[in-house]
């Protein structure tokens, strides 16, 4: 007797780099995938806890590099959903964060796939914690903005006028290359000597870190070469950072295979 198919869809988030920063329940959903389309930013080492039955297709977006475009991604859920069953969506950080995970669970719905999702860390949390920038502390922030630098109009993101006239610690991901562009915005708020950082390929064996203020981080870049993928930091709590030992002790060792 043929087994029934029943289609499905569910959207996993995979963490912000380091592979022991995922959830059980990611895992859970990995190894009962049938089919795995994975992201440029999803460390490939969780993909150790796949079924090796699972088919793995690697759907990854980089600036001015599509294996896929998006609407070949939704058109790839649905029909791998209807012809394996169990499809997973792997998504680096947070798919609900900048992630498009909402919009591909939209699409999907109307084709009959059971939709499911498991929230991940968001690398705009993580990725400071790492380098012991706390986004909020007493006495120097009260609140924190997470905000796209970079519009699906490949503009700047008009909220980050307005952050900047706040005293939040402002969080900005996909903003190196409007990178000036925040500088001047910044700037014209009179917060040239308000502290930056810039995280590059944060939890990982490859981060790279830079710190100054906003009228000289521009030159901190071109000196470390900090480029994308990069989070910016910005606030008073940059300069609250806490001492920690190197972050990699966490990174480098081989995650632990957990059975789930």
């Amino acid at each position: 007797m043929k087994a029934i198919i029943i289609p499905k869809l569910t959207v996993v988030g995979a963490g912000p780099g380091d592979p022991d920063l995922i959830t059980l329940k990611a895992i859970k959903a990995i190894k009962n995938a049938n089919v795995i389309l994975y992201d440029a930013l999803v460390n490939k080492e969780l993909l150790q806890y796949a079924s090796p039955n699972a088919e793995l297709i690697f759907v990854g977006k980089r600036k001015g590099c599509y294996a896929y475009q998006q609407e070949q991604i939704n058109d790839l859920i649905v029909a791998r959903a209807k012809s394996h069953g169990h499809v997973v969506r792997l998504k680096g950080g947070d798919p609900f964060i900048f992630g498009r995970g909402a919009e591909e669970i939209d699409y999907v719905r109307p084709f009959g796939l059971e939709t499911y999702m498991v929230p991940g860390i968001s690398s705009s949390l993580a990725v400071p914690a790492y380098q012991g920038i706390p986004l909020t502390k007493r006495g120097s922030s009260e609140s924190f903005w997470v905000i796209t630098g970079t519009t699906k109009a490949h503009k700047i993101s008009k909220d980050i006028a307005v952050a900047a006239k706040s005293s939040a610690t402002v969080v900005i991901l996909m903003g190196m290359s409007k990178l000036e562009e925040i500088v001047s915005i910044f700037s014209s708020e009179g917060k040239q000597k308000t502290p930056i950082a810039i995280i590059q390929n944060g939890t990982t064996k490859d981060e790279k870190f830079g710190v100054g203020t906003i009228e000289t981080i521009c030159n901190v870049v071109k000196e470390k070469q900090l480029a994308n993928p990069a989070i910016i930091v910005i606030g008073e709590v940059v300069e609250k950072r806490v001492l920690l030992n190197s972050i990699f002790n966490k990174v480098n060792k081989q995650p632990e295979v957990i059975s789930v």
